[in-house]
């Protein structure tokens, strides 16, 4: 087994303290693996810098479908998404044709969303934090969170479970004290060989298992990794899920800080 406790780490996953670190407009790619061995006290550190770096400096421009199962309905959606580092991204959708143009945009800490139907633009604040996004799985919250994990949590890493075939590390969280998150654990599956997330698992605080986040459909895109499949489960709701599918993307597209406007936001 292998444990650590992190204290000088930089963790920044996919979905972290209930962030998206918006994976839809934010694609991870796969870190290089060159870590010191298991048993070496660099080792948890440096496979915390790794992953933190996985969409650390990218810009990228993607095109993505998103369905929506619930117990009552299903939704689906096609959207186009750019991004620029963990602080720009910029999603829009494109189908179906009555919800054209409803984008949303993040710039820093800061969350927009323009409603094409009727035209305005309103700031994601409060309450509205906790609300679905487009209808998803995925809260307004997930979008915006940018807390690196071990500002918040304790870490610790051991032999993880084989996925599709793919050994892992498990890398398990636990909140520090006065830590404003609202998990009381998550569990998170790498894959050894690109260092990849493969599955995410979300406790509450007392315990129970309540969001899984899985990562499948691995693919190279001029030479990066990069999941293009994920699915979000709320596992107190049988039956229910928001799956995202890639179907293009395109990476380090030189996109400038000053493409992610208010103008540019409400232009699509």
């Amino acid at each position: 087994m292998l444990k650590h406790t992190s204290r000088r780490t930089v963790l920044r996953i996919l979905v972290g303290a209930g962030a998206l670190a918006f994976t839809l407009a934010h694609p991870l790619v796969a870190a290089a693996s060159d870590l010191p061995p298991a048993d070496d006290p660099r080792f948890l550190p440096a496979l915390l810098d790794a992953i933190d770096d996985l969409h650390r400096g990218d810009s990228s421009h993607a095109l993505m479908q998103m369905k929506v199962q619930t117990k009552h309905w299903t939704r689906s959606m096609a959207m186009e998404s750019w991004s620029r580092g963990e602080e720009y991204s910029l999603v829009r959708i494109l189908e179906p044709k009555k919800e054209r143009g409803t984008a949303t945009l993040k710039v820093e800490d800061d969350l927009f969303t323009y409603l094409s139907k009727t035209g305005r633009t309103i700031k994601i604040t409060g309450a509205m934090m906790g609300g679905s996004w487009m209808g998803s799985h995925f809260t307004n919250d997930d979008l915006v969170k940018g807390t690196r994990l071990a500002d918040d949590f304790d870490a610790k890493a051991e032999e993880g479970p084989a996925i599709d075939g793919e050994a892992t590390y498990k890398l398990t969280l636990t909140p520090k004290p006065d830590a404003p998150v609202v998990w009381g654990k998550i569990e998170i599956e790498v894959r050894k060989s690109d260092l990849m997330p493969a599955r995410e698992t979300f406790y509450d605080e007392d315990g129970a298992a309540v969001r899984l986040l899985e990562f499948t459909d691995f693919r190279a895109v001029n030479g990066r990794t990069f999941p293009a499949r994920m699915k979000m489960t709320p596992l107190d709701k049988p039956g229910e899920y928001t799956e995202i599918r890639y179907a293009k993307i395109e990476f380090d597209v030189g996109l400038k800080r000053e493409f992610f406007t208010l103008q540019r936001l409400q232009s699509l």
